[in-house]
C-alpha cells in the first residue's frame, strides 16, 4: 500500500497539536464528485477549527482521481486489494487522526455534518451512526424498496438479533473511536463491512450514539456500486452467520421441543383431532424432528465457540457457565445413560417379540417401543460425540 502525503489541516491549537479527526473516503472511479467531498470536509474542518485531515481510499480508480484528491489536499492512500472493506480498512490504518468520520465519495453524504459525529465521540461515544430516516432523505435519493423494505427491515434484524442501539444500520456515514475500531478486527472485505462494525460493536458492549444526518441523490450520473437483492442477502447472510442463536439454536430448539411433546402424545396411542387421527407414522417424523433438532443445536454450540475463538464473537460468559458443566466427562456420563435407556427399551421390545416365539406382532404397538429406543441409542451416541468434537474446540481452554 503506497500513499501520496499531504499536509493536514492547520488548526488555531497550534502546529504541534495532533490530528484529532480523519474524514476516510473509498474511492473507485469517482472523479466526477470527489472533488466536492474533499473540498467540503476540508472546508467543514477548518471552520469548526478542528485539526484534522481528509484521506482518500483509493481502490484503483482509473479516472485520474487521485490526482484529483491530491489537488483539493487530500492524502491518497492507494489500496490494492479490491472491495469496499479493503479500501476502509486501508484509509483508517493510514489515519492519523483519533477519532474517524467515514463516507461515500458520491455526493450523497453531507460532510458538513462531521462535527456532528466529532461531538458524540468526544463525549465518549466509541461508534456514532448516521441516521438518514430522522435527518432528511432527498427525491430520488434512495430507491423506494430500500426505504421502505429492505433498509427498515434489515436493521429491524440486527436490533433483534444483536440488540444494536441504532435506527440506520447501512448509514455509510459515521464515526468511530480508532482505538474502540481497532478493537473491533473487522474481517469483511466487501460491503458487509460496514454492518460488521454495527455487530461488533454492538455485541462488544460499545457505547453506540446517533446523529441525524442526510442523503442526496448520487451525483456520479452512472449506477451505483449497490446491487439490491445481492447486497441484501449478502447482509442477511451476515447477520444470520453472526448469530448462531438465531440461525441454528432457536430453529433447533423448536425442532426438538416440536419432536418430543408429538412424540409424548403418541407414545401411549393414537391421537384424534376432529376428523384426523394421528398414530405412528406421525410418531417417525417426531422422532426424525427430535434428532435433527439435537443436531441444530449442536451446530449452533460448535458457531459460537468457533466464532470466540476466531475473534468473531467477543467471550460469552454465559457460554462459559454452560461449559463448567457441559464438560466431556458429563457429556460422555449423559450420551451413556441415554443410550443405555434406549438399549434397555431394545431389550424389552426383544423380550416381547420372544414372548409371542418371534412371530408376527402388532407394527403399531412395537413402534411405539422401538422408536423411542433407537432415538435414545442416536441421542446418546450425537451427544458423546458432540462432546469429544467441543472438548476438541476448547481444547485450549480446557
Amino acid at each position: 500500500m503506497t500513499t501520496s502525503l499531504e499536509m493536514p489541516l492547520e488548526a488555531p491549537a497550534g502546529a504541534q497539536d495532533p490530528i484529532e479527526l480523519s474524514v476516510v473516503m473509498p474511492c473507485l472511479n469517482e472523479a466526477a464528485t470527489l472533488a466536492t467531498c474533499v473540498t467540503k470536509a476540508r472546508d467543514t474542518l477548518r471552520a469548526a477549527s478542528i485539526r484534522g485531515e481528509v484521506i482518500v481510499a483509493d481502490n484503483g480508480s482509473t479516472d485520474g482521481s487521485q490526482q484529483i484528491a491530491t489537488d483539493c489536499g487530500a492524502r491518497v492512500v492507494n489500496v490494492k486489494e479490491r472491495g469496499y472493506g479493503n479500501a476502509l480498512k486501508g484509509g483508517i490504518a493510514a489515519a492519523l487522526g483519533k477519532y474517524i468520520v467515514m463516507g461515500d465519495a458520491d455526493e450523497s453524504y453531507d460532510f458538513s455534518h462531521a462535527p456532528r459525529f466529532l461531538a458524540e465521540l468526544r463525549k465518549g461515544a466509541e461508534l456514532v451512526m448516521g441516521n438518514r430516516f430522522r435527518g432528511g432523505i432527498a427525491k430520488g435519493a434512495m430507491p423506494l424498496l430500500h426505504r421502505y423494505l429492505g433498509n427498515p427491515g434489515l436493521t429491524k434484524v440486527g436490533r433483534v438479533f444483536f440488540k444494536a442501539p441504532c435506527g440506520d444500520i447501512y448509514c455509510g456515514l459515521r464515526g468511530f473511536n480508532k482505538e474502540s475500531y481497532e478493537k473491533m478486527k473487522l474481517r469483511t472485505t466487501g460491503m458487509e463491512f460496514a454492518v460488521e462494525m454495527v455487530v461488533k460493536a454492538s455485541v462488544m458492549g460499545m457505547r453506540v450514539a446517533e446523529v441525524p444526518t442526510t442523503l442526496s441523490p448520487d451525483g456520479r450520473g452512472r449506477p451505483p456500486h449497490l446491487h439490491t437483492w445481492r447486497d441484501g442477502w449478502r447482509t442477511l447472510r451476515f447477520l444470520l452467520l453472526y448469530s448462531p442463536r438465531w440461525l441454528f439454536l432457536y430453529p433447533g430448539a423448536a425442532l426438538m421441543l416440536a419432536g418430543i411433546l408429538v412424540s409424548a402424545g403418541l407414545i401411549a396411542g393414537p391421537q384424534r383431532i376432529g376428523s384426523v387421527t394421528f398414530d405412528v407414522d406421525t410418531l417417525v417424523y417426531s422422532a426424525i424432528s427430535i434428532l435433527l433438532g439435537f443436531q441444530v443445536i449442536t451446530i449452533a454450540v460448535f458457531a459460537k465457540v468457533f466464532a470466540i475463538s476466531e475473534g468473531l464473537l467477543p467471550p460469552d460468559r454465559k457460554l462459559e457457565k454452560f461449559f463448567s458443566y457441559a464438560n466431556l466427562e458429563n457429556g460422555l456420563v449423559t450420551g451413556l445413560l441415554v443410550f443405555f435407556a434406549g438399549l434397555g427399551l431394545s431389550i424389552y421390545a426383544v423380550a416381547s417379540w420372544h414372548a409371542h416365539h418371534f412371530g408376527p406382532l402388532d407394527v403399531s404397538q412395537m413402534l411405539r417401543l422401538t422408536l423411542p429406543a433407537a432415538v435414545a441409542m442416536t441421542l446418546g451416541v450425537e451427544i458423546a460425540v458432540a462432546s469429544f468434537f467441543l472438548s476438541l474446540l476448547r481444547l485450549r481452554k480446557d
